[in-house]
């Protein structure tokens, strides 16, 4: 049986709770706030972003308290997923600054980024992910991007907010395995799944794949981490991350999205 990366047994999850490494930004400290909605999602088309990204801009916080109301599974697993987080969020350190570009959809097979009724390309490692990313003018989303973009400001513990719906995202599927135990393919096309959207107008960072971010001050072969989760029953939160594959590790539940 497959399964996902089992948080600690705390009810309040942080980057160090998500079994994250801290990160330097490349912004200067901002004074904590309250959390607010993001603004409206701008769309490039030949703007600042280009076709197929949204701009992300506004103050980030680098460790988040979030309050789980409702487990839902029993042990051992009992602190796997949550179907309510305590709304507000808690920002416990001051906010950074961020500004940056983001791929709305998850890269698709064929290298065709906003074409709906496409897959997102899996069986990548992190270095061709990089490489893929670099070919078309961006790079790999940086950790603190690629959680932003999937958070907001509000600080969602899920993209589309503080309660879990497994209608809503790719995720919570439960027939994973196929003939000679490979792993049956649920993606869904970047079409799909509408309701998965950041405050930003990102779609499906929680679920479907999982996604390949580059994490800041490690050297190589240490540098990838996964955001996100998959479609499994596993953790598919903006905070959650699996650090156990390095930068040569293909699977058929991994894919990227870029940034620049």
């Amino acid at each position: 049986m497959i399964l996902a990366c089992i948080a600690a047994p705390l009810i309040t999850t942080s980057r160090k709770a998500e079994g994250e490494q801290p990160k330097a930004v490349d912004a200067s400290p901002k004074s904590t706030a309250p959390a607010r909605a993001a603004p409206p999602a701008k769309s490039g088309g030949g703007g600042k972003c280009g076709a197929g990204m949204v701009e992300v801009t506004g103050e980030y916080c680098p460790d988040v308290e979030h309050v789980c109301l409702k487990w839902l599974d029993p042990p051992p697993y009992q602190y796997l997923r949550c179907a309510e987080y305590k709304k507000p969020a808690k920002c416990k350190v001051p906010r950074v600054h961020m500004s940056f570009c983001i791929d709305r959809e998850e890269y698709a097979e064929e290298g065709t980024v906003d074409a709906a009724s496409k897959l997102p390309v899996v069986s990548k490692s992190w270095l061709d992910a990089k490489a893929m990313c670099e070919a078309r003018g961006a790079r790999l989303c940086k950790e603190a991007e690629w959680e932003f973009a999937c958070e907001g400001e509000e600080m969602r513990p899920y993209p589309h907010g503080f309660k879990r719906d497994t209608k809503v995202c790719n995720f919570d599927l439960t027939d994973l395995g196929g003939p000679n135990d490979k792993l049956k393919d649920h993606r869904a096309p970047l079409g799909a799944f509408a309701g998965c959207t950041s405050p930003f107008g990102v779609h499906n960072m929680t679920g479907n794949v999982d996604e390949w971010t580059e994490r800041e001050g490690v050297a190589a072969p240490n540098r990838s981490i996964l955001r996100g989760g998959w479609w499994l029953p596993g953790r598919n939160r903006c905070r959650a991350a699996t650090m156990g594959h390095d930068e040569s590790y293909t699977g058929k539940q991994v894919g990227f999205r870029c940034c620049k």
